[in-house]
């Protein structure tokens, strides 16, 4: 392997400016392609293999097109304090805007709320449900300023007037302020790292080109693979993270083989065959983590992760091929400015001998390593017990998937939610769907009719409507309203209850019913993600430890690098609790309304920090390894490790946690969260786990740490991480063609 991406490195800087075009033109290629192809058509979420889905199923089977497809908006109308809606001047001004409402072309139809019954008991709130003839997404600004002039002439007249429902989101996504704070951190920290601006730019450079040909390819590929803008945002989250860390630890290696007296071509193929090994095993944990996610069985979820997983395929091709392109337009402009007067044109006479670090100067990251190894039990505990601290919230972890009421009490839709639950209750914004399927029985409107009595005297229900049947009266749909809100545990309770009284309802009314809507299906997605979290880390956790193995010969270091991921993910997720669901300093995160924890977020946390965290082990690690390997004892492999290692991964943590700190100020709540919770997890991991916690065990097991059975040695394939290959070999330039002198473990 090593030997392998050294004459890539080489073949990338000898001829730099054909590598480089090539980039470009795949660049203009994929934004042509993204330019000319068609919007990703809205194919809605979807869940195999759960409750709701099915019911949901059975609806646009019975229900030909009359199923939830098109948008809504529901406008809430409030009259002023002592008044009532249904009074003359207030009624008028609601019905004026009802009649306007229904003016816009999009729109299929607007229930009157006084024909509706949508009127409060006070009398004091009403509501019309705009429905329209396209989907969300394909709903037109206009169409929204439509309803919106609608909303405004009915203020004008003394009501409150909010506006909620899939109508009113406009899609969203990436609005650009978190990846310029993202990269302007990552300048900072790569500019105090290197030294150097050129330095610090080209990391930078190459991770806005990765981004830049990932997102066009998303979006050339939107159409025909249904890839949402989510997926697009979490492309370019990973995408920016991974680019920049990648090139940082290229350009470091390179910097460091320079400062060993290598000519530039030499020090930019020796830059890629040991730093460039790292990048590829530790890209390749980030793509097994990613790709796993398949296994959840969530189709939007899969899409997400192998979008994620390509931009991360990406990143390593450019640190790979683009990166010593760069470097050979600037050798020495990369250097810092001590670096370029000292030792110019100096060439050592064996170009590829290793300097183990025994004599190497003492840094930041020696003096910390000495500390650990000096105290690796207190060290040890006081990681363990502080991550395990903050992991305690996360035993009262409530999933759910957030609606209006996460978000900012600013928006109308937030208003809106609040004013119905005000007028109507708070299980009116979360009502259950009832499914019936009396075909083949021989009275269904009595079979319905007694399904719907017994759902309504189910504790908890306040309320149900009328049946509504289709065309070919076998099948009915009611709505049930709980007493408690879409988020409530008591409401969780409540549908499972009626699923559980459902087996004696059916043989009494000899039909079947499914239970769903928005408020049961969070539940069921909740319940899905719950019971795919153990094979998913089984299946994920596993290939990566394999993966390990093969890398460090060793049985301890990859075990080591799992149980400290699921510290550091375990510790992530309960400061998520502590501030989305809890709410401790939520205003500092500018988060409006606490409640449960998305349902996908211990997945996404799971999936996505496992590969970012085995980024730092395998970068950290693999230079330790890399001493040992050249005969250095087991604690001198630690300390050379960090001597090389240390200020690197730091720099890589930091401008990590910038980016995915940046998007804590997207409005979407489910980014936001997002974002704080990988911020956290790689803090965590980086600092506590990779930089406290494994220099400590290493301390404390000493040469069993790269022990390695030798049945098994004897089975593993050889890969050469270390660059132990680049060693046996005078520093003439090595063929492109394979070696036929080189031994076999050299040319894996």
């Amino acid at each position: 392997m090593a030997t392998f991406l050294y004459r890539l490195g080489r073949l990338a800087f000898g001829r730099r400016w054909y590598v480089a075009l090539m980039w470009v033109a795949v660049l203009a290629a994929v934004g042509l392609g993204a330019m000319k192809a068609p919007a990703a058509a809205d194919e809605g979420f979807s869940m195999p293999g759960i409750e709701s889905q099915k019911a949901y199923d059975l609806l646009g089977e019975r229900f030909p097109g009359t199923t939830a497809e098109g948008a809504t908006a529901r406008v809430v109308f409030v009259a002023p304090d002592g008044q009532k809606v249904t009074a003359s001047d207030n009624r008028a001004a609601v019905e004026k805007a009802v009649a306007e409402l229904g003016d816009g072309t999009q729109v299929a139809d607007v229930a009157d709320p006084f024909r509706a019954k949508a009127v409060s008991k006070d009398g004091s709130t009403a509501y019309a449900t705009v429905t329209f003839k396209v989907k969300s997404a394909d709903v037109t600004d206009a169409s929204r300023t439509a309803l919106q002039n609608a909303v405004d002439q009915a203020r004008e007249a003394g009501l409150t007037v909010e506006a909620g429902g899939s109508a009113m989101d406009s899609g969203g996504g990436p609005g650009g302020v978190a990846e310029i704070v993202g990269i302007s951190v990552a300048a900072v920290v790569l500019l105090v790292t290197f030294g150097s601006l050129v330095a610090a730019g080209l990391p930078l450079l190459t991770a806005i080109l990765g981004v830049g040909v990932s997102l066009f390819t998303i979006m050339t590929l939107a159409e025909p693979l249904g890839l949402s803008t989510t997926t697009s945002t979490l492309a370019m989250m990973l995408g920016l993270a991974v680019g920049i860390d990648y090139a940082l630890f290229v350009v470091s290696r390179y910097r460091e083989e320079r400062a060993r007296g290598h000519d530039p071509e030499e020090a930019a193929g020796l830059a890629v065959g040991t730093a460039g090994s790292a990048v590829v095993f530790a890209g390749l944990t980030v793509v097994i983590a990613l790709a796993g996610l398949a296994v959840v069985g969530i189709p939007m979820l899969t899409k997400m992760g192998l979008a994620a997983a390509g931009a991360v395929v990406v990143a390593v091709l450019i640190a790979l091929t683009m990166v010593p392109a760069l470097l050979g337009f600037w050798p020495g402009a990369v250097l810092s400015g001590a670096a370029r007067g000292k030792g110019r044109g100096r060439r050592l006479p064996f170009a590829r001998t290793r300097n183990t670090g025994k004599s190497g100067s003492d840094n930041g990251g020696t003096r910390w390593a000495r500390l650990v190894l000096r105290r690796p039990v207190p060290v040890l505990l006081l990681g363990v017990l502080g991550l395990g601290a903050l992991a305690i919230p996360m035993t009262g972890l409530q999933l759910g998937m957030s609606g209006d009421e996460a978000k900012s009490t600013s928006t109308t839709e937030r208003r809106a939610y609040d004013d119905l639950a005000d007028g109507f209750g708070p299980g009116f914004n979360g009502p259950l769907t009832i499914v019936v399927d009396a075909k083949g029985t021989a009275d269904a409107k009595s079979a319905v009719s007694a399904i719907s009595e017994k759902v309504a005297g189910t504790k908890g229900i306040v309320s149900v409507s009328p049946a509504h049947f289709n065309k070919a009266q076998d099948t009915a749909v009611f709505t049930a309203t709980p007493s408690t809100s879409p988020t409530d545990e008591k409401t969780k309770t409540l549908v499972k209850t009626i699923r559980a009284e459902r087996p004696a309802i059916e043989t009494t009314a000899d039909a079947s019913f499914e239970v769903t809507g928005t408020t049961a299906l969070n539940i069921d997605i909740a319940g899905k993600v719950q019971a795919a979290l153990v094979p998913y880390l089984i299946t994920v956790v596993g290939l990566a430890v394999v993966l390990l193995l093969v890398v460090f010969r060793s049985l301890l270091v990859p075990l080591k690098a799992a149980v400290g991921f699921l510290l550091s993910v375990l510790a992530a997720l309960g400061a998520v609790v502590l501030v989305f669901q809890q709410g401790h300093a939520a205003s500092l995160f500018g988060v409006e309304q606490t409640g449960p924890i998305m349902s996908l977020m211990p997945i996404f946390l799971v999936g996505i920090v496992f590969g970012l965290a085995m980024d730092y082990e395998v970068f950290l690690v693999s230079r330790m390894r890399e001493a040992y390997v050249h005969g250095e004892s087991a604690e001198q492999a630690v300390v050379s490790g960090f001597r090389h290692s240390a200020r690197v991964v730091v720099a890589a943590a930091l401008i990590m946690v910038a980016v995915f700190a940046g998007f804590i100020g997207e409005s979407d709540s489910m980014i936001k969260m997002i974002g704080f919770g990988l911020a956290c997890a790689v803090l965590f991991d980086a600092f506590v786990v990779r930089m406290a916690i494994v220099p400590a065990v290493l301390a404390l097991v000493g040469d069993k740490a790269w022990w390695l059975p030798k049945w098994l040695d004897r089975i593993l394939p050889r890969v050469d991480v270390e660059g132990e290959a680049l060693t046996r070999h005078p520093a003439e330039p090595v063929p492109l063609a394979a070696a036929e002198d080189e031994p076999a473990e050299a040319r894996v």
